[in-house]
């Protein structure tokens, strides 16, 4: 049986759950790959283009950089300074991915004159996030993920504003999974796997977006077979 690990210290996974870390988002990183391609040939215009490479890119690094790290925790964690640089990486690329989540929404709808400033100021967000945790990793973890939080529900009060609101429910869902999901985030030596699981609600609510995105800011399944 788990047990809580003490406050002061991170708690040591099974190898089990080691494994079951590395592999939920691992099997992830392929599909990630050529779903961030579709978008990318799907797109109509340069904007377009960037926008999709913006996303894929985030989207791939979260699986491709969270893998890494726990295949390091797992199999190098006596190289405790290689481990601590891949966590902190980890953490990191998580501001990268709420920020490129939110751009196809901000880039490609129309937006008023003060909610067009979200377009730049999530990456103003990502960075100072990602200041943070160099600065301070693991050392406030409650302010990190009140971070993690604030950085995901700011960014909806300028997207739910618009005029266009197709799409926002599928959104809305994918938000409410990611914060089902911390709960588990929240629980390691609670809850035997939990880590793992925080990964299923991850991938669970990236695909509820990525389908949002394909379907309601690039072409229609229509548009898709003639394309094809």
């Amino acid at each position: 049986m788990n047990h809580p690990a003490p406050a002061n210290s991170r708690y040591k996974p099974t190898c089990y759950e080691h494994a079951a870390n590395c592999y939920t988002h691992a099997f992830l990183i392929f599909p990630a790959i050529v779903g961030s391609a579709l978008l990318h040939r799907l797109s109509d215009d340069r904007w377009e283009k960037i926008t999709a490479w913006m996303y894929g890119m985030g989207l791939c690094a979260l699986f491709i950089v969270s893998t890494v790290f726990h295949i390091v925790s797992w199999k190098k964690s006596h190289l405790r300074t290689m481990e601590h640089c891949f966590h902190m990486c980890d953490r990191m690329v998580i501001y990268v991915f709420i920020a490129a989540s939110y751009a196809p929404w901000l880039n490609l709808r129309e937006l008023g004159p003060l909610a067009s400033h979200m377009r730049w100021f999530i990456w103003l967000m990502a960075a100072g996030g990602t200041i943070y945790v160099f600065l301070y990793h693991e050392k406030y973890k409650i302010v990190e993920l009140l971070f993690y939080l604030a950085m995901g529900f700011s960014p909806a009060l300028v997207v739910i504003s618009m005029n266009n609101t197709d799409g926002l429910q599928e959104v809305a869902w994918g938000g409410l999974i990611y914060c089902m999901g911390v709960v588990f985030f929240k629980s390691d030596g609670i809850i035997p796997f939990a880590h793992a699981i925080w990964h299923m609600f991850v991938a669970i609510a990236a695909a509820v977006h990525y389908y949002a995105i394909w379907k309601y800011l690039y072409r229609s399944p229509a548009d898709i077979i003639r394309h094809l």
